[in-house]
């Protein structure tokens, strides 16, 4: 494996990223309210897939709407699924920075696909990074590997303020001949839980956003399953963020004509008071469709040790 992903860190692309760094403002004050985005890119690579299999790369159009779109919604923080290579995360961080969203600290995390990789990118810098890629669980007395990993994070908001991430991208809803689909996922999901479970039981007081694309809904095992039991200690809330037209769907099925709601942030309850839903949102502009199948969530929060503000109106589609 590359040394890059077996660290799931900079390793060799840090170079070219840390060139992007001088060139960046100061992190916002953390008086600001900080924005946190999701985003599935649909197969984001600039080249042929590592894998060898047949596929295209991204086309142009698309990846220059999706740096438009960002550009709309301007978050501090990006918590990418889908990424290609380490270079196709520093293309897409050069080309933010040229557009005027510099965004210079960056972390990548690969596990058995070798295609589809999560990513975090971030106005602040990183002061821990503990990458999840080698779990595996048994299923009809076969073994089989989380396919993405997790993404495990945590931004220096502050010299006090300290923000962990966990990101996910769970086994796709698509029917696979090794086993079922749902099941899979559902095993992929419950080791999710017992990390984040680890992480509470070492500091329960960690200011924790978990999201990502778990390609299930809401009222589903998986879903439940990552959320954890209501009103016990380590349960999660959603940020249920909507478009200006109150709609709250995130992905589109284009065979099944289906619209479906399976990109998710949740908050610990620890930093659950800190997050301003009235400013969270799901990007409703029109071209969206251009750039993925998924539409971007975005959750708002204020960290602890800032004054508070009086909400704002969000122009934000």
């Amino acid at each position: 494996m590359n040394p890059f992903f077996a660290r799931g860190g900079l390793g060799a692309a840090s170079l070219l990223w840390s060139a992007l760094a001088p060139a960046a403002p100061p992190p916002a004050a953390p008086a600001d309210p900080i924005r946190f985005t999701t985003w599935n890119l649909r197969n984001y690579r600039h080249s042929s897939p590592a894998s060898g299999q047949p596929g295209a790369p991204k086309p142009a159009p698309e990846r220059q709407a999706i740096v438009s779109i960002l550009l709309h919604i301007r978050p501090d923080i990006l918590g990418l699924c889908e990424m290609g290579s380490a270079a196709d995360l520093a293309l897409l961080q050069q080309a933010l920075q040229a557009a005027g969203l510099p965004l210079p600290h960056a972390e990548l995390v690969a596990a058995s696909d070798p295609d589809r990789h999560l990513a975090l990118l971030s106005r602040f810098p990183l002061s821990a990074r503990q990458p999840v890629t080698h779990l595996r669980y048994l299923l009809d007395n076969r073994e089989f590997p989380v396919q993405r990993g997790f993404l495990d994070a945590t931004v220096a908001v502050s010299p006090t303020y300290s923000l962990r991430l966990v990101g996910a991208h769970l086994k796709s809803r698509r029917d696979v001949p090794e086993a079922d689909q749902a099941l899979m996922r559902r095993n992929e999901a419950h080791l999710l839980r017992q990390h984040l479970d680890g992480i509470l039981a070492s500091s329960p007081s960690a200011n924790l956003l978990v999201y990502g694309d778990f390609n299930d809904a809401r009222d589903q095992p998986a879903f439940k399953a990552i959320k954890g039991t209501r009103g016990a200690p380590g349960a999660l809330t959603e940020i249920a963020a909507a478009d200006p037209s109150g709609q709250r769907w995130t992905y589109y099925f284009p065979q099944a004509d289906e619209y479906s709601r399976i990109d998710f942030v949740l908050a610990s309850a620890p930093l659950l008071p800190e997050m301003l839903p009235d400013q969270s949102f799901l990007y409703g502009g029109q071209d969206w469709l251009q750039a993925s199948d998924h539409r971007p969530v975005t959750a708002v929060l204020l960290p602890e040790d800032a004054p508070r503000r009086p909400p704002q109106p969000s122009s934000d589609p």
